[in-house]
């Protein structure tokens, strides 16, 4: 195993530097054209990580899924598992993720024990992530499987403290989540006040739909912005949101 990814990852954050990962969930994917198309939308854009992951695989597509992405582009492929049956040897890296927001302790670690005798056979990078699902304004598929009460979304307080355990606890990079389909993204105010008590790379996902909202999401604190559904609706959102989020990095240089 290395550390390959992460150094990046918490290189890119200590710099400022802000990424665009596109979620590519395969029950979401309608044929292989189609994910291919995609997939060349992100090489086009310079998308800077492409994750893969749902809460439930039903169409036997993951395996298939992930060697396409990966024989088609050079942009990192991690995975986001829903469950100990969504690795794959292929990918660049996997974000071992522990609910830390909820009280459900095959999430915590019950999971993992089942996965680790498989991961630590694979060439897979394992990146420790403390995953913390805040409410989006409705019940999401995260929410419902995990079997998990989300962060109120006005508890900023529950949301720092949560994410300064798990850096504690070790965990080397902080996923926060409203859900796929969440009504709402997370609060640039949560997000800015949890950003200045960790020092980890922190993921945000969840209910992003439009470029102004990616660039709030960047601006309040988001190392990397994490869209999934929008972009299954409107696959020309890549482009713009990679330009948006991109643009947030040369006008903080040329400053």
């Amino acid at each position: 195993m290395n550390n390959q990814l992460i150094n990046i990852l918490k290189q890119k954050s200590q710099e400022g530097t802000k990424q665009l990962a596109v979620l590519i969930d395969p029950d979401s994917i309608a044929n292989i054209q189609s994910l291919e198309v995609t997939v060349a939308l992100c090489n086009n854009a310079s998308v800077d990580l492409i994750l893969v992951g749902g809460s439930l695989i039903t169409n036997d597509f993951w395996d298939t899924c992930i060697d396409i992405i990966k024989a088609n582009t050079k942009i990192p492929v991690l995975l986001f598992p829903g469950n100990v049956m969504q690795t794959h040897d292929k990918a660049d890296a996997i974000l071992f993720l522990s609910m830390i927001s909820g009280r459900n302790p095959d999430l915590l670690i019950g999971k993992h024990v089942l996965a680790a005798p498989g991961l630590k056979k694979s060439c897979i990078e394992v990146i420790p992530t403390g995953y913390m699902i805040v409410d989006g304004g409705n019940i999401t598929s995260v929410m419902y499987m995990s079997n998990t009460t989300p962060i109120p979304s006005d508890k900023n307080n529950i949301a720092i403290c949560t994410a300064m355990a798990g850096e504690m606890l070790g965990l080397q990079s902080i996923y926060m989540d409203a859900g796929s389909g969440a009504k709402k993204p997370i609060s640039a105010e949560m997000l800015a006040e949890v950003k200045a008590n960790i020092k980890s790379p922190l993921f945000v996902g969840g209910g992003i739909r439009t470029v102004e909202q990616a660039i709030v999401t960047c601006k309040a604190g988001a190392d990397v912005v994490v869209v999934g559904n929008a972009i299954e609706k409107d696959p020309s959102l890549i482009a713009k949101l990679a330009n948006a989020i991109h643009s947030c990095n040369a006008s903080k240089t040329s400053a």
